[in-house]
């Protein structure tokens, strides 16, 4: 498994091809396979990868919140297609909280200055942790928009949707489900902090494009 060499163009088309039905690496919310595969990248995808970029966009959002995501950073060649080995090249690894020797070599014979040292360590350890900033909520809607009738142009209302832009909101992934009668509706996914837009903020601004959206209903809400 892998995505071949991630810092190149073709790694990344392997990426790309990997998401054109995914929104994430594994499963359905953004996890520590999703970071391990982000932090591999050394360039942002192109335009042309548009399945590949708006993953990236998407995780790099995260950026306060990443360390916190749920699951375990495993190896990059345990995830991707079957088909394809990793071989992007291993960068050296960063300063993490984890890799702070709190308590020094258990060999180590105790004396004043390692219990200065210790406590010292300790001391900038928490004072870091405690610089960090508070999780913001987010989740993850999929909203169901219907049209008028079988006449309605769906690639316009798509992009109506679209169009809505604000802070704390990210659109995703998007289908046409068929309802009957020839009317599909437009499926559509989209991550929201919590705190800066709701759902009835998202059927106003929907629904006031009245010439095609006859309404609105969340289809599915989770809590990331």
């Amino acid at each position: 498994m892998g995505f071949g060499d991630l810092k190149t163009p073709s790694g990344l088309k392997v990426l790309n091809e990997f998401l054109a039905d995914k929104s994430y690496i594994e499963g359905f919310v953004a996890s520590q396979a999703d970071v391990a595969v982000f932090e591999a990248i050394s360039s942002t995808p192109s335009a042309e990868l548009c399945h590949a970029l708006r993953w990236y966009n998407h995780i790099k959002s995260y950026q306060k919140e990443r360390s916190s995501l749920p699951g375990v950073k495993k190896p990059l060649g345990q995830y991707g297609p079957v088909s394809v080995a990793d071989s992007t090249p291993s960068s050296a690894p960063a300063d993490d909280d984890d890799d702070i020797d709190l308590f020094g070599s258990d060999d180590e014979e105790e004396s004043a200055e390692a219990a200065r040292l210790k406590e010292q360590r300790l001391a900038e350890y928490n004072a870091k942790k405690a610089k960090k900033p508070a999780l913001i909520a987010k989740s993850s809607i999929l909203l169901d928009v219907k049209p008028w009738d079988d006449e309605t142009d769906m690639v316009k209302l798509e992009e109506c949707v679209r169009s809505i832009q604000m802070e704390g909101l990210l659109w995703g992934q998007s289908k046409l489900v068929p309802v009957g009668y020839g009317i599909k509706k437009l499926q559509i996914g989209c991550v929201v902090e919590d705190d800066k837009v709701g759902t009835d903020m998202l059927e106003e601004q929907i629904t006031a494009f009245e010439d095609y959206v006859q309404s609105m209903d969340v289809a599915a809400f989770n809590k990331i």
